[in-house]
């Protein structure tokens, strides 16, 4: 396949850049899942999990349950992890203790 890059256009040459980026990670996405099952089949058949092998931790799943909620909309609550939401900032600079807020 021979391309004459003088002939096209910026655009056409980014876009081209574009599509070859794509199918690249592509590639190497697939690849690497496909090496990854491979592995995780060997450890099976020999009685093991991944993370058996490796002193990793398996992955955890699920989701956590929500610690604090909103006095005035039980409904909004939030797990304490990650930012503030705006109405737990909002009570705090109303004068309110992050304890106030936790669900009974």
């Amino acid at each position: 396949m021979n391309i004459d890059f003088d002939k096209l256009s910026l655009k056409e040459m980014r876009e081209m850049r574009a599509k070859l980026d794509r199918a690249i990670n592509s590639y190497e996405d697939r690849k690497r899942r496909e090496a990854l099952a491979a592995i995780e089949e060997a450890a099976r058949e020999h009685g093991f999990n991944l993370a058996d092998l490796t002193g990793g931790k398996p992955k955890r799943t699920g989701t956590v349950a929500p610690k604090y909620a909103n006095p005035a909309d039980p409904t909004m609550t939030w797990t304490g992890r990650g930012r503030k939401p705006r109405w737990v900032q909002e009570n705090l600079e109303q004068g309110r203790e992050l304890e106030d807020l936790l669900i009974s």
